[in-house]
């Protein structure tokens, strides 16, 4: 479905000091400088895959999106989506995806959503019986009903996130592409918005390109991870593997009668032991917790037990260290 190889794309900066005289300079003589966002990235997408495609800031991903959406040319490499080249084929490549910029919009700022709900609808030639249908189902998903009649100025960021992915949805897409598509929503929308994205690529096998530092969103939506860092592909995988690579021990903490001298075990340091109740850090590359489990079992009377993995974000600054981005 997806095609990438090669894409390089580098932009020339414009610099100078701060003062008047470095301004006064640069009227006559100005300098730049050249920042390469994307250094030969190469990678395939199958057709119903949820990948998600994240690194540090500045690291090339809303380049990466905005050359697959079309919005930019790249200077060398191809990219192929649907058979289709992007900024050649702008028209009938814009027909079949849909793309959510957490920190741009789509809609027109000053009148109600509804207005532009409809206005995108012309612009796509969506018609009429698949429009409201889409957006019945959408409007109900996202509870859209007491505000669509607001215009979008008036709107707290929450509720403008979900009329933005309402907005890409309207024409049935077959691609879709969210950068940052949770930010600033509660924890209620965030779960609706997981569970609608899960949904549609399940039913509708609508293939989604998720760009996010919520790792929350990552681990709950995703089955790859593609991290490019530096304008480059640093790890290609399943979010799996990604976990059973850095994911380097385990918490356990337990409630228990007996010697805790019997706690000492190896690939295992005791971290607090007070009044029955002891924290273990489990080296899981040596052993794994259930083996720790049972072992502690068989000497000790385990009253209450509790495992705690680490958590994804720390996971991922592993990643982030080990790339030296």
């Amino acid at each position: 479905m997806i095609a990438v190889e090669g894409l390089c794309k580098t932009f020339r900066v414009a610099k100078r000091s701060a003062g008047f005289k470095a301004a006064a300079k640069a009227l006559f003589h100005r300098e730049y400088t050249e920042i390469e966002a994307l250094k030969g990235v190469s990678f395939k997408i199958n057709e119903g895959e949820v990948v998600g495609y994240i690194g540090p800031n500045g690291a090339g991903k809303s380049t990466t999106i905005k050359v697959m959406s079309g919005i930019l040319v790249p200077d060398s490499g191809k990219c192929e989506i649907l058979g289709r080249t992007p900024w050649n084929d702008r028209i009938e490549h814009v027909k079949n995806i849909g793309v959510v910029f957490g920190q741009r919009s789509q809609l027109m700022w000053d009148i109600p959503v509804i207005d532009s709900f409809e206005l995108l609808r012309d612009i796509y030639r969506v018609p009429q019986k698949e429009y409201k249908t889409n957006l019945d189902i959408l409007t109900g998903i996202f509870d859209l009903d007491g505000i669509l009649g607001t215009p979008v100025r008036q709107l707290s960021l929450g509720q403008r996130m979900r009329c933005e992915i309402t907005a890409s949805l309207l024409h049935s897409p077959r691609l879709l592409f969210l950068d940052e598509p949770t930010i600033g929503l509660d924890a209620v929308s965030k779960v609706a918005v997981r569970k609608f994205i899960k949904e549609i690529n399940r039913e509708k096998g609508v293939t989604v390109i998720l760009t996010t530092h919520d790792m929350g969103d990552v681990e709950a939506l995703t089955d790859r991870v593609l991290l490019i860092g530096k304008g480059q592909i640093l790890f290609d995988g399943s979010f799996t593997n990604l976990k059973s690579r850095y994911n380097t021990y385990s918490l356990l903490t337990l409630d228990y009668t007996g010697e805790h001298k019997l706690l000492s075990m190896e690939h295992s340091s005791v971290l607090s032991n007070v009044n029955g109740r002891a924290v273990l850090k489990i080296d899981t590359k040596g052993r794994t917790v259930s083996s720790v489990i049972s072992q502690l079992s068989g000497v000790l009377e385990i009253h209450d037990i509790s495992v705690e993995v680490r958590p994804v974000e720390e996971l991922i600054a592993d990643m982030y260290k080990e790339y030296q981005i």
